[in-house]
């Protein structure tokens, strides 16, 4: 999908915690994809490039990301941000879900499953925080690149990628300039980083334990910032968890550099959930 394609997706809705823009294409079961730290909804547009003439497809962008913005003193902890994404779906009219997630995303998907089961359909999570890896510990130099957007690409949004080098200026631009593009929103984004800590993930581990919602598990092996044990370790926490798919040298990123490797997995997993039902 184009930058131009994706951008004639875009709307803002009106929400309790005020304006959330998210793409939203497509008619038929809705997916709500949920992205990470440091990057914005922009992360899925090839997945939703393959799925959108089959389904309805949303892709939030969280607070600070992307194009929506964040409220003065906006609580950016892992329940306030699962809270935002239930909040979110209710304004839509998104009353069953199929939730796709990556990054910390995977981590603010973890808790709205556990508070809210009946707001989704299925879980797909890739790459993400699990239990006590929040956040990950290679990820916590990102707060000292706040004023120095060089390194900020090749750390933030380099390391997360198999081939760095191929990625455009207005991909780098999407994801970083939200984040990373003035004073304030540098000090912003060091106060989201500093949100999130892994006791919140922890408090909703009795919960994951009994979600029966169908849970595909798809992980990149070659990930810096969350080995693949994670994967397994969520195939023995959630009973719901139906497979564990390994990409090859995949990164934290591949949800948008191998979405073509990624989209035929979800198919099956919403088409395996959908012929149970």
């Amino acid at each position: 999908m184009t930058p131009e394609e994706y951008r004639a997706y875009r709307k803002t809705v009106r929400t309790v915690h005020g304006e959330v823009v998210c793409a939203d294409v497509g008619e038929g079961p809705a997916t709500l994809f949920v992205h990470g730290v440091g990057t914005g909804g922009y992360l899925w547009r090839n997945v939703i490039g393959a799925l959108k003439g089959e389904r309805r497809c949303v892709a939030i962008d969280l607070p600070l990301h992307g194009l929506t913005p964040a409220a003065p003193g906006q609580d950016f902890s892992l329940p306030a941000l699962a809270e935002f994404v239930e909040d979110f779906c209710e304004a839509l009219g998104l009353a069953e879900v199929d939730l796709v997630a990556n990054d910390t995303g995977g981590a603010v998907c973890q808790i709205l499953a556990a508070n809210h089961p009946g707001r989704l359909r299925t879980l797909t999570l890739t790459n993400c925080e699990t239990h006590d890896n929040v956040p990950p510990q290679a990820f916590k130099p990102t707060v000292w690149l706040a004023r120095r957007p060089a390194l900020a690409r090749k750390r933030v949004v380099g390391s997360g990628y198999e081939h760095p080098e191929r990625l455009g200026d207005e991909t780098i631009r999407a994801y970083l300039e939200p984040v990373l593009g003035t004073r304030k929103a540098s000090r912003e984004f060091a106060r989201f980083l500093t949100s999130l800590r892994a006791r919140d993930l922890l408090a909703v581990e009795p919960a994951l334990k009994k979600l029966e919602v169908p849970t595909l598990v798809v992980w990149g092996t070659g990930d810096v910032f969350f080995e693949v044990k994670w994967a397994y370790w969520l195939r023995d926490t959630i009973p719901g968890v139906t497979e564990v798919v390994e990409l090859d040298g995949g990164r934290l990123f591949f949800p948008d550099e191998r979405a073509e490797e990624l989209v035929p997995y979800l198919r099956r997993h919403w088409s395996v959930c959908e012929y149970a039902a």
